[in-house]
């Protein structure tokens, strides 16, 4: 069905974001409000107000400029803003300002805010659907620089569940839990374990906010130690969600957390960037190894 209500509001980034082909065709409904990150979060709320559809395709670490914006003038009064966020994660050349390692941890703090994040542009396609359909208030998908993995895209566009993460792999001795860019990263970890004997899980959250409770708390049931994997800082992150709900489900099983370290990370190719901080398939099997052993010497 054609959407006629659906406006697209950039920060002067129509190439980046990819919306020029949505300019070129649509010029009517297509907002570049220059560089004022807090002026396109505002004027997407009025356009809400007023019954569009606003999607706002900003930036990750250009949208923290926003943050008060997107609190007051769209999630207190859970509006129906869409935020498009490009460069979710490390993004290489573009260096450390341009890093958007920052939003899982500032977006799901935000009371009427659903997060979520693609595991592939097959998946985004369908979180993009899912965007759009949804009226309960501000929706944000979180993507990365990346261009894809080339998997087959469906031809229909389905509205995904809110709030529905998928298991992709069953294992009995640890639950990798992945949230977007990581998720393919950690079936290689899981390959990369099988030799060893390990088992392992592997579940694609889709969604940071909110969480698959349901899902999550019968996976940790079932397995020694859970690891959880974000492209984004570990402070108050997708991790610190996933151990918060456990703990308030009073699930004990140990909680181990791969994500960026509390430093701004440098300059360079993203795959070496991935190496460095320790989040590629070889590094997470060794931080998996190293936390299982722990988990079965203290038992």
């Amino acid at each position: 069905v054609k959407r006629t209500d659906v406006v697209a509001i950039t920060a002067a980034m129509p190439d980046g974001t990819g919306l020029t082909v949505f300019r070129d065709r649509l010029p009517e409904r297509f907002f570049d409000v220059g560089i004022a990150e807090q002026h396109a979060v505002t004027f997407a709320a009025g356009l809400a107000r007023a019954g569009l559809k606003p999607v706002a395709a900003i930036y990750s670490t250009f949208l923290q400029r926003a943050y008060d914006q997107i609190v007051h003038d769209v999630a207190l009064q859970r509006l129906n803003v869409a935020f498009a966020i490009d460069r979710g994660g490390l993004v290489g050349e573009d260096g450390p300002t341009h890093h958007g390692v920052f939003d899982l941890s500032y977006l799901r703090q935000i009371p009427n805010m659903v997060v979520m994040a693609p595991k592939d542009e097959n998946e985004l396609r369908h979180m993009l659907a899912t965007m759009i359909d949804y009226s309960e208030g501000p929706i944000a998908i979180r993507y990365p620089r990346d261009y894809g993995y080339g998997v087959q895209l469906d031809e229909e566009l389905t509205v995904l569940p809110i709030g529905k993460g998928e298991i992709l792999r069953e294992g009995k001795d640890v639950a990798l839990v992945a949230i977007g860019s990581m998720v393919r990263p950690s079936l290689d970890a899981a390959d990369l374990l099988e030799p060893d004997g390990i088992e392992a899980a592997v579940v694609n959250a889709r969604f940071v906010k909110p969480l698959d409770e349901q899902m999550l708390t019968a996976v940790a049931r079932t397995v020694k130690l859970v690891v959880t994997v974000e492209e984004n800082v570990r402070c108050g992150g997708f991790g610190s969600a996933v151990a918060e709900m456990l703990s308030m489900h009073e699930i004990t099983i140990p909680v181990h957390m791969i994500g960026l370290p509390d430093r701004f990370v440098e300059h360079g190719r993203r795959s070496e960037l991935l190496e460095d901080v320790g989040l590629n398939p070889e590094a997470i099997a060794a931080t998996v190894k190293k936390a299982l052993r722990g988990v079965e010497h203290r038992a």
